[in-house]
């Protein structure tokens, strides 16, 4: 759906973003991570084709986009642009007419989206008397309204609760299903992990991962391992050798217990349960693989190393 190609851009010769290249394919949530000023927002606007690129170019379809293009996709900034002093719904049905649709299309696709926000009885409020999630509920409108291709949100979890946090995710998860391409900024890597297919990891400019979420988390793995049992923890514990490393326990009872072990010298955990089955009975075994949050710390500390030297 997008292709971003070898895109960079300067400001007063500073260097924002740097040979950046990336796809956004049919059906795909891809989050767009980095932290404060490494160059997100930025990129969202050159695929929007609100400032241009100095280098590279970004295609929409196969095409090189144009704007012809941005009636088929729904932005949403971080910078929340809603007019304070308009009501609700004059609100959403002007900037419905500015996405190409007509009045009576607008006015279906309000009363729908009001409707599954539950906020019918605020149509006629003004902007500036709407709480902050409640004004974040109306732009998330105003972006789909149309119901565009291809979704990019900056931040749109920002400003809400957890229960509305979840409203939006549960809708992001249904435009997906219906085939929508969707790229979201955000710092909550709970929400990356959940609803992301791939992510794409940007530092000062430069891109320092992409992949798949499950294969960034195994990416950074550190043979880390969680083994529930029942029995004695003395005894569990004599079964070991020096090729693991007891990081943290769980006691839940006298004789239940989880323990985190992590693995040395080429050890695997076939090798484990075999060492300890007999001593204790085991009830659950799994692998514990870093969070999106552990992957994005180690990453940026690890670049932010490089670009230093």
């Amino acid at each position: 759906m997008i292709s971003v190609e070898n895109i960079s851009k300067y400001f007063n010769r500073e260097t924002i973003l740097h040979d950046i290249s990336f796809s956004l394919e049919k059906g795909e949530i891809l989050g767009l991570l980095g932290p404060n000023g490494a160059g997100k927002t930025t990129l969202m606007r050159i695929i929007n084709q609100i400032i241009s690129a100095d280098k590279g170019y970004v295609s929409y379809g196969g095409d090189l986009i144009k704007e012809k293009h941005l009636i088929n996709i729904g932005y949403l900034p971080e910078e929340r642009g809603l007019y304070q002093s308009m009501s609700v719904e004059k609100q959403i049905l002007f900037l419905g007419k500015l996405r190409g649709l007509s009045s009576t299309e607008a006015k279906d696709q309000m009363e729908y989206w009001l409707k599954r926000f539950g906020i019918q009885a605020w149509r006629k409020k003004r902007i500036e008397e709407l709480s902050k999630g409640m004004a974040q509920k109306v732009q998330f409108i105003c972006t789909v309204l149309h119901e565009p291709d291809v979704l990019i949100l900056d931040e749109p979890f920002s400003g809400f609760d957890p229960i509305n946090i979840e409203l939006i995710r549960k809708e992001l998860l249904n435009f997906k299903k219906k085939g929508k391409s969707i790229i979201i900024s955000t710092h909550n890597m709970n929400n990356v992990e959940e609803i992301c297919d791939r992510a794409i990891l940007i530092n000062e400019g430069h891109m320092v991962l992409q992949g798949t979420i499950h294969d960034l988390r195994q990416q950074f793995k550190e043979d880390l391992f969680k083994i529930s049992f029942t029995g004695n923890m003395i005894s569990f514990a004599n079964a070991l050798w020096t090729g693991y490393e007891i990081i943290d326990k769980e006691v839940h009872s006298e004789d239940s217990f989880t323990i985190y072990l992590k693995m040395r010298e080429g050890n695997k955990i076939n090798d484990l349960l075999n060492a300890v089955i007999g001593q204790v009975n085991i009830t659950g075994v799994e692998e514990v693989l870093p969070s999106m949050e552990n992957v994005f710390v180690k990453s940026i500390n690890a670049q932010n190393e490089v670009l230093s030297e």
